[in-house]
């Protein structure tokens, strides 16, 4: 049984450890600096096992040392964005707490593959790597894998149709600079533009792009949990099951595109020692600008949070 750790007992937390008990894919651990909220999570998920009939273990707890020897480390603490507030308008603050929490894995967990959530995530997980010193391959972020499901889920509400038939593709950075390749997106191995015309796949794109700060703007304070929290489950699944399955995940990058040194979103295959295989889709000059001014944008926010590196 796998030992899986979670950092970070909010919403997106909570509810993690509540999709990956239900699966009965291992054993969770959930540890929140604020004094009694993994605790009281962890005893109102007891609760329910009486009434879901399942038997699951779980531990809610404020001690980061909870964590030794965990196989896989997922980190969704920080704070959430507030309506206006871009991704990047978190990242020293979630900098200063991604950093020691990254050195308390590289203390306690010397051989767990580490999942980032917290956001922005390209950036953190970035950070995560440096500090914790661990392989690339055991360090990625969840961000694409979450904008393909809602690209999915978009396409699908304008054919009046189930998001399981949609196959999406997205690469790039989570969040605004992510890049939708409806020119790859099929049904049923059929190409997106024999259902819509090209205005309409540009509205579902801009809709994909927008998704999340629709979201937090909707809510007035926070930001998404509910599919967050099924995309962390996927990709824990694929991991412990050993699936090799294509996810689009944060990666660490060593040539692709020619780019070295940067995490970005791009579909890999997931199994058991993490990401085995980076396969990134072919772009045209158009798709490749795109993703370059989002590159460009990612290194300059590098460059800020180096100081917490050095």
């Amino acid at each position: 049984m796998y030992k899986i750790s979670i950092i970070g007992a909010g919403n997106v937390g909570g509810l993690a450890a509540l999709r990956l008990i239900s699966e009965r894919i291992g054993e969770v651990v959930l540890v929140d600096k604020l004094k009694g909220l993994a605790e009281a999570k962890m005893l109102d998920l007891k609760d329910s096992q009486a009434l879901t009939k399942q038997d699951y273990y779980v531990k809610g707890t404020d001690d980061i040392t909870q964590i030794k020897d965990s196989e896989i480390v997922i980190i969704t603490a920080g704070l959430a964005r507030q309506p206006g507030m871009s991704r990047e308008d978190l990242l020293i603050k979630n900098a200063q707490i991604t950093q020691e929490i990254a050195g308390n894995i590289k203390k306690f967990c010397t051989s767990s593959i580490v999942i980032v959530v917290s956001n922005p995530v390209d950036i953190l997980t970035y950070l995560t790597f440096k500090i914790t010193g661990f392989k690339p391959h055991k360090v990625f972020g969840m961000g694409i894998s979450l904008d393909a499901a809602r690209f999915a889920n978009l396409i699908a509400e304008e054919l009046n149709l189930s998001p399981n038939l949609v196959e999406t593709v997205v690469v790039g950075s989570h969040g605004e600079g992510m890049l939708p390749l409806p020119r790859l997106t099929k049904i049923r191995g059929v190409d997106l533009d024999k259902f819509l015309d090209a205005e309409k796949i540009s509205q579902v794109v801009k809709m994909t792009v927008e998704r999340g700060a629709q979201i937090v703007s909707l809510l007035g304070s926070g930001s998404a949990y509910f599919a967050p929290s099924a995309a962390i489950a996927d990709i824990v699944k694929a991991i412990v099951k050993d699936e090799k399955r294509l996810i689009g995940v944060s990666c660490y990058l060593n040539g692709e595109y020619n780019l070295k040194d940067i995490y970005l979103g791009l579909p890999a295959r997931i199994g058991r020692s993490g990401i085995e295989q980076i396969i990134p889709p072919e772009l045209n000059s158009e798709e490749e600008a795109v993703l370059n001014k989002s590159v460009k944008k990612l290194r300059e926010h590098i460059e800020v949070i180096r100081k917490f590196i050095d």
